[in-house]
């Protein structure tokens, strides 16, 4: 699909730069059409995915993990409930610090497990990562 030559970046001689150059005010293009909806539906599809591992964790951890209490499980349950409500709430700016908020109370929570340590370090990794690309798509 082709763009528009009106939105298209244009070198000093006014004519158009090719595909993947510097965009306005020097600004390196993403190439997405919408990256603030993509980076947006990355942060989102992160929380998603953490509150459904998290609530499928519930049982393996009992069974073979051992001691897993009530008070366990309620912080899952509560992290998950948390995930799923920040993953539609992603369009505020300050629900990506909530997210890194979610992301240190998971590794917080190894205090009661140590497997849900484990599942905090995996997804403060895949959080980072998820910030890391939105500061290089969003600048």
């Amino acid at each position: 699909m082709s763009v528009p030559d009106e939105d298209r970046p244009t070198t000093g001689a006014g004519q158009p730069a090719p595909d993947g150059g510097e965009g306005p005010a020097g600004r390196r293009r993403s190439g997405l059409r919408n990256p603030t909806a993509a980076v947006r539906g990355l942060g989102a599809g992160t929380l998603a995915l953490e509150a459904l591992v998290l609530l499928l964790a519930i049982q393996p951890i009992r069974v073979v993990g051992g001691d897993l209490s009530g008070a366990a499980i309620a912080v899952i349950v509560a992290l998950a409930v948390a995930c799923v409500v920040l993953a539609g709430m992603m369009r505020r700016t300050w629900a990506w610090h909530a997210g890194t908020v979610v992301q240190a109370l998971l590794l917080l929570s190894g205090l009661l497990h140590w497997s849900l340590f484990g599942l905090g370090v995996i997804f403060a990794l895949v959080w980072a990562y998820a910030l890391h690309v939105r500061r290089v798509i969003l600048g």
